[in-house]
C-alpha cells in the first residue's frame, strides 16, 4: 500500500517580483485549420509553485501543455523559460531543457517492458541504462511519491492505473525544472492521490514549477497555489487560491483567494448551484458531510421508488464468475452480482482489484473460467460481444482510446459501430442515412464536432466519451449498460451530461452498472455499492444509509463486513 508522507511547507511567492517566472506564455495562439484552440493566452508560472490549469474539455488545456512540451509550435506568441525565449523543436528538446510532461493519454510502448519504457530516449544522458541504476533512482522517487512499478512487466499487460503510475514515474526520473501533469490522478486510488499531491508540494518546495491540469476541484483546492481557468481557448480568470487545510497538500491557507465555486463559474459560465448534485459533490461546492476531497456529499439526488425494481427479475445476473489470465493467475474470483431494471449499481475500489477483468468478462472480451453470466435470463457466458450487444448489453469501456473507439475512423462511423448493417442498401452503405442517424445522436447527447466526417481523434476527451455513451445507450433493444470509469478525466460539463444520461437510462427501466474510482459520485448516483477487493466483491452497501461512506471505506480495507 502506498505510503502517505507529511506535506512539505508552502513556498512564499510574494518575494519573487524581481525574478523572471519559471515559465511564461505571452500572447500564445494556436490555430488548427478553421479552429482556434488557444487565443492570445498570457500565463505566468513561478518557480516553486503548484499552478493549476482548469477548463472544460476542448478549452485548450492539453494544447497549452503540448506547446510547452514541444509537441506543437504556437501559431503566434512566445514561450519564455526563466526569462529566455523557449521554442523546443520536439519533446526531446524540451526534456533536455528541463521540461517534463505526464500526458492524459498514455505514451508507453505496449510491447516494451516497464524498464525499457523508462529508459526509452534517455540513453546515458542522465540515467545509467542498467537495472541497478534504474532501481536506485526509482527507490529515491518512491521515498516521496509512494508509487511502485514492476520493471519486468510488459507495459501492454498492465492495468490502466499501473500504466499511469509508470508515466508519472518516468516524468520524474530526470528531476525536471518544469513538471506538466495532464490529469495525472484520473486512475489513482485515494491514498495514491494523497501521495501524488504531497509529492507535488515537495517538488514545488524544491524550486520546480508544477503545472497541474485537472478537472477535480477538490485536488486544486488542496494543493494549488494559483489557478488559471481556460474557456474556449481564452483565459477566463486567474489568481491565487484559498485552500482548506489538513489534507495531502500543504497546511491550508485561509483568507482571500479563489474558492471552488468561483472556479466552477469561470469554467462553465454558470453558478455552481445549478450543477447536478453528483457533480457538485465531486468538486466540493455543496453543503453536507465532508467527502474525500474535503468537499461535501449531498443527500441522494434522486429517490426513485424501488419496490417494482426489487421484485423484478435481474437484467444482469452473475453467478460465481471466475476469470484467470493467460498465466493462470486469478483476476476475478467467484463474483456474484445482480442488476435489476431501473437500478443503478456501483462497484468501488482501488484500481487493480479485478474491476477491469470483470467488465471485460461481462462484455465478452475475456472468457470466463467458471461461473455464469445471464442477460435478461439468457445465458451468455460462452457467447461473444456481438451477440451480447444484440441482446441489449451496452458497454462503456474504461479505456476509450484503446477499447471504445477507432480514432482513425469518422465520428459517424464510430457512433454507428455495431449497427452498420442497418444502413446497407443494395450491398452498399447508405451514407445519407448514416449521417442523419449520427447527427441525431450528436444532438441528443451533445457531442460537439466540427464535422461528422472528421476523425474521432479530432474530438476532445469529453466529446469522445459522450459519443461512446450515445452509441451504447442508443442500442435497440437496451436492457443493461455497464459503464466503466464513465467520468474519468472529464470536465464539469461533460460529467454533468454523463450522469444525466445514465440516470435517464435507469429511469427508462434499463439496468445500470457503474464501475468507478470516484466514491463520491457512486454514493449519490447509485442505489447500492459493491467494493472490489482482490478479485472479489464485498457488500453491497445501500447508499441511503447515514453510514454508507464509512461502510464502503471499511470494505475497501479488505474487511468482509
Amino acid at each position: 500500500m502506498p505510503t502517505t508522507h507529511p506535506p512539505a511547507p508552502a513556498r512564499d511567492h510574494q518575494d519573487t517580483g524581481t525574478t523572471a517566472p519559471a515559465l511564461a506564455l505571452r500572447g500564445v495562439t494556436r490555430v488548427f485549420g478553421a479552429h482556434t484552440a488557444l487565443e492570445t493566452v498570457d500565463l505566468e508560472i513561478a518557480a516553486g509553485e503548484v499552478h493549476c490549469v482548469l477548463g472544460e474539455n476542448g478549452a485548450g488545456k492539453s494544447t497549452l501543455c503540448n506547446i510547452v512540451f514541444g509537441s506543437l509550435p504556437p501559431t503566434a506568441g512566445e514561450v519564455l523559460l526563466a526569462g529566455e525565449r523557449f521554442a523546443p523543436s520536439s519533446p526531446a528538446d524540451a526534456l533536455a531543457r528541463g521540461v517534463a510532461m505526464v500526458h492524459q493519454h498514455f505514451s508507453l510502448v505496449p510491447t516494451l517492458t516497464v524498464q525499457e519504457n523508462l529508459l526509452l530516449g534517455r540513453g546515458v544522458r542522465r540515467l545509467r541504462p542498467d537495472r541497478a541504476g534504474l532501481s536506485a533512482r526509482l527507490s529515491a522517487i518512491s521515498e516521496t511519491l509512494g508509487l511502485e512499478v514492476e520493471l519486468g512487466a510488459r507495459a501492454g499487460d498492465l492495468s490502466v492505473g499501473a500504466r499511469q503510475r509508470v508515466e508519472i514515474v518516468k516524468a520524474l526520473l530526470d528531476e525536471p525544472a518544469i513538471l506538466l501533469l495532464d490529469e495525472p490522478t484520473a486512475v489513482l486510488g485515494p491514498e495514491e492521490v494523497d501521495s501524488l499531491l504531497a509529492t507535488c508540494r515537495r517538488v514545488a518546495a524544491a524550486g520546480t514549477a508544477v503545472v497541474l491540469v485537472t478537472h477535480k476541484l477538490g485536488e486544486v483546492m488542496r494543493v494549488g497555489d494559483r489557478a488559471t481557468v481556460l474557456r474556449d481557448g481564452r483565459v477566463a480568470g486567474s489568481g491565487p487560491l484559498a485552500r482548506r487545510g489538513g489534507t495531502a497538500g500543504e497546511p491550508g491557507v485561509d483568507g482571500a483567494g479563489l474558492e471552488a465555486a468561483d472556479l466552477v463559474g469561470l469554467m462553465v459560465g454558470r453558478d455552481a448551484s445549478s450543477l447536478d448534485p453528483v457533480l457538485a459533490a465531486s468538486v466540493g461546492v455543496v453543503s453536507g458531510a465532508p467527502d474525500d476531497d474535503g468537499g461535501a456529499i449531498p443527500a441522494r439526488a434522486v429517490a426513485r421508488p424501488r419496490a417494482e425494481a426489487e421484485a423484478a427479475q435481474p437484467v444482469l445476473a452473475v453467478h460465481g464468475l471466475t476469470v484467470d489470465d493467460a498465466e493462470g493467475a486469478r483476476r476475478v474470483d467467484g463474483v456474484d452480482l445482480s442488476v435489476r431494471p431501473g437500478e443503478i449499481v456501483g462497484i468501488a475500489g482501488v484500481e487493480g482489484n479485478g474491476q477491469s477483468e470483470l467488465v471485460a468478462a461481462l462484455s465478452g472480451a475475456l472468457p470466463a473460467s467458471a461461473g455464469a453470466v445471464l442477460l435478461d435470463g439468457v445465458d451468455v457466458t460462452r457467447v461473444g460481444p456481438r451477440r451480447r450487444t444484440a441482446l441489449g448489453l451496452g458497454v462503456v469501456p474504461e479505456d476509450r482510446h484503446h477499447e471504445a473507439v477507432v480514432t482513425g475512423l469518422s465520428v459517424t462511423t464510430n457512433l454507428l459501430l455495431g449497427k452498420l448493417h442497418r444502413f446497407r442498401r443494395l450491398g452498399l452503405l447508405d451514407r445519407r442515412a448514416m449521417h442523419a442517424a449520427a447527427f441525431d445522436l450528436t444532438q441528443r447527447f451533445d457531442v460537439r464536432t466540427a464535422s461528422l466526417d472528421a476523425p474521432m481523434s479530432s474530438l476532445s476527451g469529453g466529446n469522445q466519451q459522450k459519443a461512446v455513451l450515445a452509441r451504447e445507450l442508443s442500442l435497440d433493444p437496451l436492457r443493461c449498460v455497464v459503464a466503466a470509469q464513465p467520468t474519468r478525466g472529464l470536465d464539469l460539463g461533460a460529467v454533468d451530461d454523463v450522469v444525466a444520461h445514465l440516470r435517464s437510462a435507469a429511469d427508462a427501466g434499463v439496468g445500470v452498472l457503474v464501475v468507478s474510482s470516484e466514491l463520491s459520485e457512486l454514493l449519490v448516483l447509485c442505489d447500492r455499492v459493491h467494493v472490489a477487493y482482490r478479485g472479489g466483491l464485498r457488500g453491497p452497501v445501500p447508499t441511503d444509509g447515514p453510514d454508507a461512506r464509512e461502510r464502503v471505506a471499511h470494505l475497501m480495507t479488505g474487511a468482509t463486513a
